[in-house]
């Protein structure tokens, strides 16, 4: 049960009032009297961010073992939901990562993968290939340690593996109206 609040002022007015609740978070306030005493949670999750920066390398190389080790049961045991909803949390956890861990291109080759995932109508009729290429992209991207500042090659890639991806689904969903509006839309990955 809320507890009833005591120094509840009414003002009234000849066509309203006005109630004014105390503020119960005035008790919990910690005034500042010098900079030395200020904290700043931005700058301290940043350094924190920084001093694990040294293994962002080695966590991303994890996540692409992971999808590497998705595909390849696709691959072996064929495309059940268990594989697929596998293949796509692979996909989509490097896609969510790779840009904190200062991988931005590998998140652009595993949102079209995605979006792949996502939009066939059957996984097991998407070209092996396809998939494979996403795959084999995004260890590339990783491995090469591709970043902001090298650009040239991993967007290229990304425009190339988008397309293809896009010509599919919209051959694929031609009959599915609800997919081509999401297939058709920009990508939601920031790259630069």
């Amino acid at each position: 049960m809320a507890k009833k609040p005591t120094d509840v002022q009414v003002a009234s007015f000849a066509d309203h009032h006005v109630i004014t609740q105390p503020n119960p978070l005035r008790k919990v306030l910690r005034r500042i009297v010098n900079d030395k005493d200020l904290d700043d949670p931005v700058a301290r999750a940043e350094q924190a961010l920084a001093s694990l920066s040294g293994e962002f390398g080695n966590w991303m190389a994890i996540e692409c073992e992971r999808l590497g080790a998705a595909h390849a049961a696709i691959i072996k045991d064929g495309a059940s939901d268990t594989a697929r909803d596998e293949l796509f949390r692979a996909a989509h956890d490097i896609k969510g990562d790779a840009a904190t861990f200062g991988f931005p291109y590998a998140a652009v080759a595993a949102e079209s993968l995605c979006r792949v995932i996502e939009h066939a109508p059957d996984l097991a009729r998407v070209p092996e290939e396809l998939i494979a290429n996403h795959v084999k992209a995004i260890h590339a991207i990783v491995r090469a340690r591709a970043n902001t500042e090298n650009t040239g090659v991993e967007r290229e890639l990304n425009r190339r593996l988008r397309l293809v991806a896009d010509e599919y689904l919209a051959a694929v969903n031609k009959d599915r109206p609800e997919h081509l509006e999401a297939i058709l839309a920009p990508s939601i990955v920031p790259v630069e």
